[in-house]
């Protein structure tokens, strides 16, 4: 498959009417994701079943199923962990009380936690410290949102979008500093920090972009073959929030429509009716092998011309766990 950043209806001197498809890159897995996935799999090898994990590891129902039949244990907070048993924490990570409880529980616990939902924390608790209101832009109940909020309740307030920005208030308009959640539209954070800002003139920002590489990398991706898409199909699951940015990406961006799909099973042919061009492209937490489910029942459908379209390059990795490094 080629790489191209130019592209047009007529590419290749094919017809506008050729059925085709155009698949983002880079989609699909990021390094926290990859991460995460692979330490309740080196849990489970060496440690052996039951390994549990609080929360799903990542939001992919897909992945979760997988880990489960393997024999991870998924569950809502650690006192459902037996005492002295194995808990790995989700990439999404925690509030400091989830690990105490896990300490005071005697229970081997393994983090897992991306390394850039960390930084946030680490900045989050350092603010704190300094006596800032933290305007943390996010979404109510994520687990990404809580964790980062238990890291300094006292001092960190909620902006959901650029709608949440009115109503904030904060002690000090001269200490105030935003945040955000990793996930997020980095159209619509921007959007959030200049009406934050018309609020707060000085606000500071953080001395690093939080929205991770991943999210941004392939929200960029998703803008270049919208445009160029009838219909764009992203392939994760619904309470994925950097899935569920991507089709609203998408849809901001040109697509004529786009919709989120958890596997091949969900394309329904009736989207495609009237489309000679679909894009297709996945979120931080979804496997390969369900991209390459949707090419499959793409091609049945006619669409069997697939045209890879390289947005950036991406080669970020990460280290596993401290726990779990050979030692």
């Amino acid at each position: 498959m080629a790489d191209s950043l130019s592209l047009s209806p007529t590419m290749g001197g094919m017809s506008e009417t050729h059925r085709r498809v155009l698949l983002a890159k880079p989609r699909g897995y990021c390094a926290g994701v990859d991460r995460a996935v692979q330490a309740v799999e080196i849990a489970l090898v060496r440690f052996g079943a039951p390994v549990y994990v609080r929360k799903q590891i990542v939001h992919n129902t897909h992945v979760v199923n997988e880990l489960e039949k393997r024999g991870a244990v998924f569950v809502e907070e650690t006192d459902e962990v037996p005492e002295g048993g194995v808990v790995v924490f989700s990439a999404h990570g925690i509030p400091p009380e989830v690990r105490a409880a896990a300490g005071e529980r005697g229970l081997r616990a393994i983090d897992a936690t991306c390394p850039l939902v960390t930084k946030v924390h680490n900045e989050a608790r350092r603010f704190a410290a300094s006596d800032y209101d933290i305007l943390l832009i996010g979404h109510q109940g994520h687990e990404e949102v809580v964790g980062t909020m238990g890291e300094a309740p006292s001092r960190v307030r909620l902006v959901d979008g650029p709608d949440g920005a009115a109503g904030v208030a904060v002690r000090d308009p001269s200490k105030v500093v935003w945040l955000s959640q990793t996930t997020l539209s980095v159209d619509e954070t921007v959007q959030t920090v200049a009406t934050l800002r018309e609020r707060f003139p000085q606000m500071i920002d953080p001395p690093s972009d939080d929205i991770c590489y991943a999210t941004q990398n392939r929200q960029a991706a998703v803008k270049v073959i919208a445009r160029e898409s009838d219909v764009v199909i992203v392939v994760g699951s619904p309470n994925s929030s950097n899935s569920v940015r991507l089709v609203e990406v998408a849809r901001d961006c040109g697509a004529g429509a786009a919709y989120l799909v958890d596997d091949a099973g969900e394309v329904d042919a009736r989207w495609l009716a009237a489309a000679s061009t679909v894009g297709v492209t996945s979120g931080a937490s979804v496997p390969e092998e369900l991209v390459d489910g949707v090419l499959a029942k793409l091609a049945k459908l006619g669409f069997g011309d697939v045209e890879e379209v390289e947005a950036v390059k991406e080669r970020m990795a990460f280290q596993l766990p401290r726990e779990l490094r050979k030692r």
